[in-house]
């Protein structure tokens, strides 16, 4: 009995320490399994960028982490793009921080409607927020006709996020219609953000026990002792956001479109071909997140559809000036889609013409006073050289001629002495018809 009770007490003994020790355990497990997320964005907002962001978004949904931060600095860009990555940041399924840092930095224009988006919107000292009235994309004002319908449309917009957000509608009114900008202790005074933090480590301290509230979503932050992991751009993501400035894609297009006529013209060059398919794949890549207008594509296929018949046609330079046309008409449409602010930079429009369309016009006139020049090999580059009869001949009689270093059997219609200078007018059956040149 005795010891039945000593093994008794020593299990409980132990079930209690193991108790102990478990939450223990799973509260350090837990601790270390706990992360916070971190991107970095120092760039325009375009198509390439809208991409990383929605692939960190996903990332961190899918490895639970705390929440993304997401370190801004920013000029502004794309409205599809700002869309874009505002629905993304309002839909997550983890809160989403967006943090303008480091000290000097900016988020204006679009990055304003970013930030205003964010779960938790953060500001360093020495940074501001605003100026988010929408310009073309070579800084001028939208054209009068349009300005109207994109402001109000944008204020609409921000509104809508200001009210689900919490933030001073107001204020994202007057920066998107007069383009106010503010500093950090500004924006958090009028409640354009949420806190102002030094840096990282600074935003993390008065994140822990934050309280993100959503329409049936709450979470607590738990962010002291956390692991900070950043999250890299790939190469899909860098290559994209290189070449998502619109008039990138443009000159990628024109190269492409440049070099496969080149090939088509000149069969057997082989290397204006292979860049030129290269540069049309990384157009089309990055059109595909590009507002295009596809009527402006189909006129630069046709201009280029022109040029090649400019070659195989004798329409006098009509089918080329036709191919001017319609290449100046489609770049003018290319990425002018109604309710898009933007068009291509002049900078880039005109020389990029220009050259276009200097070169193929160059490339048709080679080609077609190629194909009007005589033979040069063969026998019928013979037709028209000049030789020396050797041997005698008339009608009925064949005679030898010596012509282009070459001694060639020869008939003709009329007596021909020998040492008389004749023309060759053709050639049958490896025979040539000649005719006397009278020396004069």
């Amino acid at each position: 009995m005795q010891h039945r009770r000593i093994h008794a007490t020593a299990l409980i003994l132990i079930l209690c320490a193991v108790g102990w020790l478990l939450p223990g355990a799973g509260g350090s497990a837990h601790a270390q399994d706990r992360h916070i997320n971190v991107i970095r964005v120092q760039d325009t907002i375009n198509p390439g960028l809208q991409d990383f962001i929605q692939y960190a978004i996903a990332q961190s949904e899918e490895d639970s982490a705390q929440c993304l931060i997401m370190e801004l600095d920013t000029p502004g860009g794309l409205m599809t793009a700002m869309r874009g990555i505002v629905k993304s940041i309002m839909n997550a399924k983890i809160p989403v921080v967006v943090f303008v840092a480091p000290s000097g930095a900016q988020a204006a224009s679009a990055g304003v409607l970013i930030t205003a988006a964010a779960d938790v919107a953060a500001m360093a000292p020495g940074t501001n927020i605003g100026a988010a009235h929408p310009v073309t994309a070579t800084g001028g004002d939208v054209p009068k006709t349009m300005n109207e319908k994109v402001v109000n449309d944008m204020v609409a917009f921000a509104k809508s996020i200001a009210e689900e957000r919490g933030r001073n509608g107001q204020w994202l009114e007057e920066a998107i219609r007069k383009s106010v900008s503010v500093t950090a202790e500004e924006a958090f005074a009028l409640n354009v953000i949420d806190l102002v933090a030094r840096d990282l480590g600074d935003l993390l301290a008065k994140l822990d026990g934050w309280e993100v509230q959503r329409k049936g979503y709450s979470r607590t932050l738990t962010t002291k002792g956390a692991e900070i992991r950043h999250l890299e751009p790939g190469w899909r993501h860098k290559v994209l956001r290189a070449i998502s400035n619109p008039n990138i894609a443009y000159i990628l297009l024109m190269i492409g479109l440049a070099g496969l006529y080149f090939e088509l013209s000149q069969p057997g060059v082989v290397l204006p071909g292979v860049i030129g398919a290269i540069a049309l794949v990384l157009a089309f890549y990055a059109m595909q997140t590009l507002p295009v207008n596809y009527a402006g594509f189909i006129l630069i296929a046709l201009a280029v559809v022109f040029f090649i018949l400019e070659i195989k046609v004798a329409s006098y330079g009509m089918l080329s000036l036709a191919g001017i046309t319609c290449l100046v008409l489609g770049s003018l449409m290319l990425f002018h889609v109604p309710g898009e602010p933007f068009r291509l930079a002049l900078p880039v429009f005109i020389p990029t013409v220009l050259t276009v369309s200097a070169f193929f016009v160059g490339v048709a006139t080679l080609a077609f006073r190629a194909q009007r020049r005589p033979p040069q090999t063969g026998l019928e580059a013979l037709v028209g050289a000049v030789g020396v009869v050797t041997r005698a001949m008339g009608p009925g009689r064949e005679g030898k001629v010596f012509v282009e270093g070459e001694l060639w059997n020869a008939q003709s219609e009329e007596p021909i002495p020998e040492g008389a200078r004749v023309e060759v007018v053709s050639v049958r059956n490896l025979k040539l018809q000649v005719k006397r040149i009278d020396d004069k």
